[in-house]
Parts: C-alpha cells; structure tokens; sequence
C-alpha cells in the first residue's frame, strides 16, 4: 500500500492517489468527510478554516460503493483557489499582479527550499510546504480506518499540553469531543484557551503534545530483520515528515533514560494467552507490536508564521528585514492530534496489508481471524 498527493496550498485542488487497497471495501464519504472537518477544528485555528469546507471526491477505484483493487483518486478542492486563482494558476496567471516574496520566515521550509530549488520567490516553496498537504494524510486514514473498523481496531488521539498547561488529575477521556482544544480535562481545556488568547494577543504563537492510543492490534506487525522493517520506526518518521512536528516517543519515551532497567521492561505474563503486566514500551518491542495497546506521542513546535515577525534578511537585496507575514494559525494541536491519528491508522493498515492475504477485505478479515486464534494458541 503506498500513496502520493500533488497540489498546492492555494492551487485549485489536492489530488491523492491511493494504491494496494483490498477490492470489496464498502467506502463512506462520509466518513472521510467527517474526518477532513475535524482536522479544520479546533481553537486556535486561523481564518482559512472559515473559508475552507473540506470534502472528498472519488474519481476511480470504487464501484457500486465498493474499492475494485485498483487505484483509488481522491481530490478535495480548495475554495480559498477563487481568492488567489490571479497567480495560483498554473499558466493563465497575471504577471502584473504577481509580487514576489523574497524574504523568508525563520523556522519555515522558504529559505532553504529557494536555495535547494534555485527559487527567488518564497511562494513557490511554502505553497507546497504548507501544512495543507495534510489533507491527503487524514483523506487517506480516514479510508484505513473503515478497514481497522472491520478488524476491532480503535484508535483515538488527544492533546496532551498546550504549552505549559497539561492535562491534570480530572483526566477524562469523555471529554475529549467536549473540548475545543481535544484535551480529555475540562481544567486544562480552559487554562489553555486563555494561555492561546495571550498568544494571540502578543502576536505569538504555541507549540504542544499529542498522543494517540490504538487498541486491538494483532501481535508481531512490523519486524526485527531490516531497518525498514521496523514498524515503530516507520510511524516515528511518517509521524515527523507531519509540518512542525519535532519529535516522537513511545511508551515512557525518554522518560526511560532516568529509571533503571529492573523498572521500566515490561514482565511477560500468562493469562490465556502472553501478556505484559505493565506498558512502558508503548506496545512495541523490538519493532514489532507485542499486543499491548499502542501508545505514543508527538510533539509540535509553535508555528512559525508570526504576526509579530522575526528578523530576516532578504534574498535580493541581502538586507536584514522583518520576516514575510503570511495567514496563520496560534495553535494547531487539535487539528495536528487529529493528523496524528490517521498517518498512525494509515502505517498500521499498511503493515497489516504487507502481513497477511489483502487481496480483498473477506481474505484480510480470514487471515487476521485465524492468525489471532494461532496468536491464542502459541
């Protein structure tokens, strides 16, 4: 299963093309469509997402409701395009209205990306470097999940900090859908919308944690043999390829460098079946899932487009100069916890389609069943 997504973050659309999915696969746009707005929530969100109402459109790979095993297009339109549509097309654009961005935003892709594609204008970089290709990543999970659903597979994710605010003692996981930021505690809901409205306020913006939580997975996805094998490895860097994210962790993560050895491996037990009397690993030991429920984290930096810019220098004229101000968001952890989810769906559904028969749903479904009852039996 692989797939690849072209467009631009004001181009007309983004285009995904999905392939390796199993034929018989009763899809819901709805579903998709769920998913593609709870990424646009959130407080904390910029103006864009009160123009943008994300919804996907399939153009192959299904029939009669169903995936054929070929080929899945998706394209979700942007309607921000009308607004920008002078210069964002690709060749009936006005040259006259066309006024480069020569100065690049400390922390973003445009500095480096103009040097590497030899450009002398920032647009040409951040208007693929956008975040707004994220789009493919929660089209393309939220497909995945409707496969995991038929597994009992369940994945969930939430923001653990905003900031210095942290989720606190009246952790509740009901609450999550309640909170305008996803935090499973009403307290730090509220301490951290006030900690955004500060940001706001001083023209700044707020990094923070998410973590995503995936129960039933079969035991002995991924594997040991290869680097790339390794299916922890391969979700640590789909999880960092995400636009800000600046690390990942599973389990205890690096809170295992301060303990001793005796205190954080995970005792094996049997109680019809092998067990692990504790989960400081996250689910995972030696790049495969062990199954014990996944648990990991990702961490954001703030973004890097401020309303009160950083110094810069500017590429023609070498001078030191404010930063290009572009439209951005305060805080993108509800939005980013939501994209967290679907690229962790999305790797585990790969690594269950490399693992068993996936020609077609009823084979996947045959082939998990009876490794789980060998799983049971071992």
């Amino acid at each position: 299963m692989r797939y690849v997504s072209s467009g631009h973050s004001h181009g007309e659309q983004i285009t995904i093309i999905l392939e390796g999915l199993p034929s018989n696969l009763e899809v819901s746009l709805e579903a998709i469509n769920k998913a593609l707005k709870e990424r646009q929530l959130g407080y904390g969100r910029g103006s864009r997402m009160k123009i943008e109402a994300d919804e996907a459109e399939i153009s192959s790979g299904v029939l009669f409701g169903k995936t054929t095993g070929a080929p899945l297009t998706i394209v979700v339109k942007n309607k921000d395009y009308l607004n920008h549509k002078s210069y964002m097309d690709p060749f009936n654009f006005t040259k006259d209205f066309v006024q480069k961005i020569t100065i690049p935003r400390p922390g973003h892709a445009d500095l480096v990306g103009a040097i590497k594609y030899n450009q002398d204008d920032m647009r040409v970089i951040f208007e693929r470097a956008s975040a707004r290709e994220t789009v493919s990543r929660v089209a393309v999970g939220a497909i995945c999940s409707q496969i995991l659903n038929q597994l009992a597979i369940k994945a969930r994710s939430f923001v653990k900090n905003i900031g210095k605010v942290e989720i606190e003692a009246d952790y509740d996981p009901n609450y999550i859908e309640l909170s305008a930021l996803r935090m499973p505690s009403k307290l730090a809901t509220e301490k951290a919308i006030s900690l955004i409205d500060e940001a706001q306020k001083n023209q700044d913006t707020l990094g923070g944690t998410c973590q995503v939580e995936v129960d039933n997975v079969p035991v002995g996805l991924g594997s040991y043999v290869s680097y790339d094998k390794k299916l922890d490895a391969r979700i640590a860097q789909a999880l960092l390829s995400i636009q800000a994210c600046k690390g990942v962790e599973f389990g205890d993560g690096f809170a295992l460098t301060e303990k001793f050895g005796s205190e954080v491996h995970d005792e094996i037990i049997y109680q019809e079946g092998f067990r692990r009397s504790s989960n400081h690993y996250g689910g995972f030991e030696g790049g495969m899932t062990n199954g014990m429920p996944l648990i990991l984290r990702a961490a954001f930096k703030p973004i890097p487009t401020l309303m009160k810019p950083l110094k810069s220098v500017d590429i023609k004229t070498k001078q030191t100069t404010l930063s290009h101000i572009e439209r951005s968001d305060i805080c993108v952890l509800p939005a980013a916890s939501i994209i967290c989810m679907y690229t962790v769906i999305y790797e585990i559904t790969k690594a269950l389609c490399e693992m068993f028969t996936a020609n077609t749903m009823e084979s996947l479904i045959q082939a998990v069943e009876s490794y789980r009852e060998y799983v049971k039996r071992f």
